[in-house]
């Protein structure tokens, strides 16, 4: 109930001769903003320990998934080490550091026996534009998320882009001549609503859709989780993609389009989550809202490692961008290891085996 001024002013000052009243009563009251409590001693222990605790686990990782075939010949130059050339682009990257100011981290890192010598900083830079490497960067965020097995079942999917140096030339047609406009490199990722770790990954142009990029995200999270939930915005609905969700044993919540029917048209899963949308909105939303986490896990990575990817070339940039990712995935799991005990252990992930000179400079 909300009274007019007039009236308030009369009875504020007594004019009918009844007791002043509190205007609070006849306000509405503002719903408490929902809150999430935060474990503050395994957080600083978390955040205290993790620029130490990074370069363990990410050598234990890469030692444990990556397996290097030497080749038989011994004549011509030697080629570099492809797990230290990982782990220098990762590191590089974690910093946030220039490749000449990162050669000192490097150097530390050899001190404590992670790298057996120190690249020169044009190698790591080299290193970035390799093909190669992006199939074990790919390769190696996919497995780290692993050990959070258990506790991970809910699942969201996304993408955010990443700006980078170059220019493109366009046609505007509205002015009728040709324009510039910045290019970025879009990170489609798709990762768990609880801890954040990111179990998907699939890079493209900056101006590509969403929706190309779905089935292999979530045929590749389910090969690693038991998935219950998949959650997505509106941009990746269609009937396909609540068959194929069905088709791993999750619901899929994603959001319907405003001209969407209830017309199956060979998806009953589509039709049946349409009707829930319908009938039980309030339940649906309460699921789907925690699309709102991968909101959170693009957060994370750029607050953290900023949002402009440095390498000039295009392989440089996408390897750029899948070393942010796997960085931020090696944060999360010092954030469990605090907070949940989670024990990490990287013996039953799938190794990958690669000839070293694949990668030679």
């Amino acid at each position: 109930m909300r009274l007019n001024k007039t009236k308030s002013n009369k009875w504020k000052k007594g004019v009918r001769g009844v007791k002043q009243l509190e205007m609070v009563k006849y306000m509405e009251e503002d719903k408490p903003k929902k809150t999430y409590k935060q474990q503050w001693s395994a957080y600083n222990l978390a955040q205290t320990n993790e620029f130490t605790m990074f370069q363990d686990i990410l050598i234990e990782l890469i030692d444990s998934l990556i397996e290097v075939r030497k080749p038989l010949w011994k004549n011509g130059r030697p080629f570099m080490d492809i797990k230290d050339m990982i782990f220098c682009c990762v590191t590089k990257c974690y910093y946030g550091k220039s490749s000449r100011r990162n050669t000192g981290y490097l150097a530390l890192a050899k001190g404590r026996d992670y790298i057996k010598r120190v690249p020169h900083f044009n190698t790591v830079l080299n290193y970035y534009r390799k093909p190669a490497m992006t199939q074990l960067l790919t390769h190696l965020i996919e497995q780290s998320g692993i050990p959070l097995k258990e506790i991970e079942e809910n699942f969201v999917t996304d993408s955010s882009g990443f700006s980078t140096s170059i220019y493109s030339r366009w046609f505007n047609v509205r002015l009728g001549k040709d324009s510039e406009r910045r290019q970025y490199k879009k990170a489609h990722l798709t990762s768990g609503a609880k801890t954040n770790v990111v179990t998907a990954v699939s890079i493209t142009e900056g101006y590509y859709h969403d929706s190309p990029q779905f089935e292999g995200l979530v045929k590749t999270t389910a090969k690693n989780f038991n998935m219950k939930t998949m959650a997505a915005d509106g941009a990746y609905s269609s009937r396909h993609h609540h068959n194929l969700i069905s088709s791993v044993g999750a619901i899929p919540y994603i959001m319907f389009r405003k001209d969407a029917t209830r017309r199956a048209k060979g998806s009953l899963v589509y039709k049946r989550m349409f009707e829930m949308f319908q009938k039980h909105r309030q339940e649906f939303l309460d699921v789907y809202h925690t699309r709102s986490n991968s909101e959170s896990v693009f957060s994370m990575i750029k607050r953290k490692f900023g949002t402009h990817l440095y390498c000039k070339s295009e392989m440089g940039q996408i390897n750029e961008l899948l070393c942010l990712i796997l960085a931020h995935n090696l944060c999360v799991l010092i954030q469990e290891l605090f907070e949940n005990n989670t024990v990490l252990n990287f013996k039953d992930c799938d190794g990958i085996v690669v000839k070293s000179g694949c990668c030679a400079v």
